[in-house]
Order: C-alpha cells, then sequence, then structure tokens
C-alpha cells in the first residue's frame, strides 16, 4: 500500500505539490481566522457556510475557462482573450434578453441619419433567455474555433492572434454598450429560473429555496465545473483525440508527419477554450448583475493562465491534467479569500498572489530533484526491507 502511494505520488509529482500547498493555505487561513479560546477553533472565519460558499461559486466560474485554457496550453498555445471574450459575451446576453428601448445607445437611434452603434442596439433582437443562452455559447464555441484555425491552420502566434481578441473583443463590447453598464435589471423577463441555474445551489434547483439543507451550499456553477471536468478528463485523458492533443504539444512536426492533421487538432483545442469561456460567462453575468465593458473579466485570462501552470500545465506543451487544473483553480480562489479576511490591503492581494503563484512554480520546477532523491530513499530502504525478509 505504501509503496503504490509513493509510485502514485512519483507518478502525479506536480499534482502532488500544488495539493500540499492548497492544504497549507488552507490550514493558514482557517487558523488565522479563529477567534481566541477553545470555542474559536470552531468557528473559523474561512469555514462558515456563507464563506464556503462563495469561494466553491469562483471556483466553479474560474475553473471552467480555466480548464479551457489549460487544454490550449497543452497544445503549446495560449489564449489571452477570455476576460475580454466574456465582457462581450455577457454584453450580448443582456442584450438578447433586454428590450431594445433599455439598451444604452438607443435613445440616439434614428431611421433617418444612420449611426452604427445605435442601428446595432436597435436591430439585436429580445428572446427568451433559454435562447440567447444557447446563442452565447455558438458565438463562443465559433470564436473559439476561428481562433484556432487560425493559429492551427493558418499557422499564425497564437499570443498574437488571441492578443488582438483581448483588444477587439474588449472594444466591441465597449462600443456596443456605449461604453456605460449593462444591467440585468433591465430586462422584461422573469429571470428567476435562469437566476437559480446560474447564481442559485443544488439545492435551491432540487428542493427550492425554503427547504434547508447541506445542498443548499453546493453552488451551481461548482456542480457545472465538476460535470465538465469530468468530461475533458474522459476527452483528455481516455481518448485518441486527447492523446493527439498531448503529442501536438509536444512535438507538433512529428506528430505531423505521423499522419495526425495537427492542424485540426489544435483548432479543436482553442474550439474547447471558446465553449468554456462562453459557459463561464453566462453565470458570472447573471452573479455580477451587470456588466461593465470596461472591467468585466478583467486579468481572467492571466489567472486561467496561472491556474493550468500551477496545475503543472507546461506553456512548453504536451504536459498538463485536468486534476491540476482544479487544483491550480482552487488554490488562487483559496489564495484571494485569505487576503481578504486576513484583512491585507486590497492593493496588495494581487501582489500577495503573483508572490505565492511564483514560488509555487519556482518549488515545481526546482524540487524535482528533491522529490526524486527522497523517493529514491524510500524505494531503497523498502529494498533492503524485501531483501532482508
Amino acid at each position: 500500500m505504501i509503496r503504490q502511494f509513493v509510485q502514485l505520488t512519483k507518478q502525479h509529482r506536480r499534482e502532488t505539490g500544488m495539493l500540499g500547498l492548497l492544504l497549507v493555505l488552507i490550514l493558514i487561513t482557517t487558523f488565522r481566522t479563529t477567534d481566541e479560546g477553545v470555542d474559536g477553533l470552531f468557528n473559523s472565519r474561512f469555514l462558515t457556510a456563507d464563506n464556503i460558499k462563495n469561494v466553491t461559486r469562483q471556483i466553479g466560474i474560474y475553473g471552467i475557462f480555466s480548464i479551457g485554457v489549460g487544454i490550449v496550453i497543452i497544445t503549446a498555445g495560449i489564449d489571452l482573450s477570455v476576460g475580454s471574450l466574456m465582457a462581450l459575451l455577457g454584453v450580448i446576453f443582456l442584450y438578447l434578453v433586454t428590450p431594445a428601448e433599455t439598451r444604452p445607445g438607443h435613445a440616439k437611434y434614428s431611421e433617418t441619419e444612420f449611426e452604427l452603434q445605435p442601428w446595432l442596439v436597435h436591430h439585436i433582437p429580445e428572446v427568451s433567455w433559454p435562447t440567447a443562452v444557447l446563442v452565447i455559447l455558438i458565438i463562443g464555441t465559433l470564436i473559439g474555433l476561428m481562433q484556432g484555425m487560425l493559429v492551427g491552420k493558418l499557422k499564425l502566434q497564437a499570443f498574437v492572434v488571441t492578443l488582438c481578441g483581448l483588444l477587439s473583443y474588449r472594444g466591441i463590447s465597449r462600443f456596443l454598450a456605449n461604453d456605460t453598464t449593462v444591467n440585468v435589471g433591465d430586462t422584461q423577463q422573469d429571470l428567476t429560473l435562469a437566476k437559480t441555474l446560474g447564481d442559485g445551489s443544488l439545492g435551491d434547483v432540487l428542493f427550492g429555496k425554503l427547504n434547508k439543507g447541506i445542498l443548499h451550499s453546493v453552488p451551481m456553477t461548482f456542480v457545472y465545473l465538476v460535470a465538465i471536468a469530468i468530461i475533458a478528463h474522459i476527452i483528455l485523458h481516455r481518448s485518441v483525440f486527447g492523446r493527439y492533443i498531448f503529442a501536438a504539444g509536444r512535438n507538433e512536426l512529428a506528430t505531423k508527419y505521423s499522419g495526425i492533421n495537427t492542424g485540426l487538432v489544435i483548432a479543436f483545442a482553442y474550439l474547447i477554450a471558446g465553449f468554456c469561456t462562453a459557459f463561464a460567462a453566462i453565470p458570472q453575468c447573471i452573479y455580477s448583475g451587470s456588466v461593465q465593458p470596461s472591467t468585466h473579466g478583467a486579468f481572467f485570462e492571466l489567472y486561467a493562465i496561472a491556474a493550468a501552470v500551477l496545475g503543472g500545465c507546461s506553456l512548453r506543451g504536451g504536459e498538463g491534467s485536468i486534476l491540476g487544473i482544479l487544483i491550480g483553480t482552487t488554490i488562487l480562489i483559496v489564495l484571494r479569500n485569505m487576503v481578504n479576511l486576513l484583512g491585507y490591503p486590497t492593493a496588495l492581494s494581487d501582489a500577495i498572489t503573483g508572490g505565492v503563484i511564483f514560488v509555487g512554480v519556482l518549488f515545481d520546477q526546482h524540487g524535482a530533484s528533491i522529490i526524486n532523491r527522497f523517493v529514491g530513499h524510500i524505494n531503497r530502504l523498502f529494498g533492503k526491507k524485501n531483501k532482508a525478509a
């Protein structure tokens, strides 16, 4: 049993190391947010039901789009457009569920004098929210496919393609919204079910908000994350296509000479990223209650990249796992929550997060020899015992 555990730890060295860092962060946050005295040990502000629910809700949203970015990174690519794409999709979603007369810039619409922004605002149709959700998923997937074709087929640099997306999608969203905030409250539809599915809990969906129980502390976004993570794990680690993704990331040229259409494989990876971004954009929009195009989703792409790298996805490509991405995402969210609970200045939040990420990645890269030596000592120790027996 111990030997199997050691072997499993050796095979999943990065995930094990990041899981250890996560446990350390949880313990530090738990004990640093307790009151004095014996009773205080059981009253940590970190372990309250509301805080755990808030943390898991954010893990769900961030984890979904981080999985997409992680798959792209495994192909030796990058996606810098996540946050801007979420802003654009958020604006379009709110436009689709609100009447034209309540949208920013509509008052400037004139049938005699053509202006592009109010004309677009006026002609985007109002549809039911399920239709709007489907439209957003299709748009996000198509944008991901477009970026993937530019990278995989036309061989443009992923950094340049997605950087252009970062600038373009943010600019288009600001243009559509007339650089003002678009609110969920402007809709005239009944979004009760949409809010329950997007911002509610599993208990709310199954039993209603009047009943209480442990399922009311499980956000729907976390449920979605679990489902998407299982599907992504099967695709990435249990399918032939998953092996193609890893092979394209390790050596695209050799994989291409093996008869595999690497351009299509890479394009499909970006398609998955676009779908995951669109899927996460909907609950994020409902949760925030509004979309301010200039700030909505800001730096989300960096958090996604950090989560993937922390979880063991190499920027050189060919390495990574869905479990590692989930651990990396959880580390980032717990770290941000710890900074808030401990009362550190908000301005230092990103600096502290960056420092911990740097230390984690540094240990991950250069701590390998230490772990290998430790595992070697364990193996030699058990080898001597077996010979003695």
